[in-house]
């Protein structure tokens, strides 16, 4: 665990994504949320939509907090703990959102009040403390500055929780697959799952062994559990296919399986499944803004049919997403990505040097 990182360049904000973005888009975006707080299924007066639209901080509100200071809501870092060189899990006080989660679900996270909303899938809950965890790599400009808080920072806004929950039944026998940071929300699921009297068959693996994490915590809820690396650094040699194809091949009856973890992971997954005829659900990461049904950003094919992560989400059949228009909607920022990574890295640099030579 972390303390406090009272570090001035720590306060550093720089430019975000979402400055850039909205440099040439604000017009088209506000009209466009407009159009949706006026034909959105999930609002059923306008009013409604308004509201969410507000409780979600696009314009600045915080929602789904307890501890008010100064006329505001604080979502309290509480816990920090480095699970890999980019990987990085938080605690946060988030009382309503810790008594309303369940698995499978997310939250909206802004760093500061002109922040990018990035969409964290919740890791786990404590409805007695009221805290939140989730866990994030730091591939973006957001992801990074998060990286640099510590126990005690505040957070802008954390809303939720969103999206719809894993659909827990008793099926049988289950495979969970978690894929590097997606074995996180792979936990609650499996835990879940294992909960409801399922046989859990974990399957969990990273690009190589600094990558991975919670191999004790995925053992203490599932039945068996397969532990790889892409590299051979830890446990078997192995993509997270290749255990899966071998269990299903092996003639045991498999029910349903749960893939978590890069897309490109996840669409192999499928493919590894489809032969077999085994159900397969995936939890998708698009792109995403509002994070209410509200914006469309987050629009995904599946089954032939527009849907939107957010809200009819985030987790589907795998076997009926187009997962060629999802892979190629998720590189569409990628310069505006880069830039505002750019921006935030001089100018985060700057600042120390000015701090350090005073």
């Amino acid at each position: 665990m972390l303390e406090r990182d009272t570090s001035p360049c720590s306060e550093w904000y720089g430019e975000d994504v979402f400055d850039i973005l909205m440099s040439f888009v604000d017009k088209t975006m506000v009209w466009a949320i407009i159009v949706r707080i006026f034909t959105s299924k999930q609002c059923r007066w306008p009013a409604m939509g308004a509201y969410y639209l507000i409780q979600g901080g696009l314009f600045g509100s915080k929602v789904t907090g307890i501890t008010i200071q100064g006329g505001r809501r604080v979502y309290r870092i509480t816990a920090r703990e480095d699970l890999a060189p980019v990987t990085k899990l938080f605690k946060v006080e988030a009382p309503e959102v810790a008594h309303k989660a369940k698995a499978g679900q997310f939250v909206i996270v802004r760093v500061h009040e002109r922040g990018e909303r990035i969409p964290l899938t919740i890791a786990d809950y404590d409805r007695e403390s009221g805290e939140v965890t989730f866990v994030f790599q730091e591939v973006g400009k957001t992801t990074k500055h998060l990286g640099t808080l510590g126990v005690g920072h505040e957070l802008a806004s954390v809303t939720g929780p969103l999206g719809r929950p894993t659909e827990i039944e008793k099926y049988g026998t289950v495979v969970c697959v978690g894929g590097g940071v997606g074995i996180a929300p792979t936990y609650p699921i499996a835990r879940a799952l294992r909960e409801a009297g399922n046989t859990v068959v974990s399957i969990i693996g990273a690009r190589n062994k600094s990558l991975l994490f919670w191999e004790d915590q995925m053992r203490a809820v599932s039945d068996e559990l397969i532990v790889c690396t892409d590299d051979g650094s830890y446990a078997r040699k192995a993509l997270v296919t290749e255990p899966l194809k071998e269990l299903l091949a092996s003639g045991r009856k498999v029910d349903i399986v749960w893939a978590i973890g890069p897309a490109i992971m996840m669409k192999f997954c499928t493919l590894t499944t489809q032969p077999f005829g085994v159900k397969t659900m995936v939890s998708l990461n698009s792109i995403m803004v509002d994070g209410t049904g509200m914006c469309g950003a987050c629009r995904v094919e599946v089954g032939g049919k527009t849907r939107f992560v957010c809200v009819d989400g985030p987790e589907f059949d795998g076997h009926q997403v187009d997962w060629n228009l999802l892979l190629e909607r998720q590189r569409i920022y990628l310069d505006q990505e880069r830039r505002a990574q750019e921006l935030f890295e001089a100018a985060r640099g700057a600042s120390c040097e000015s701090k350090e030579g005073r």
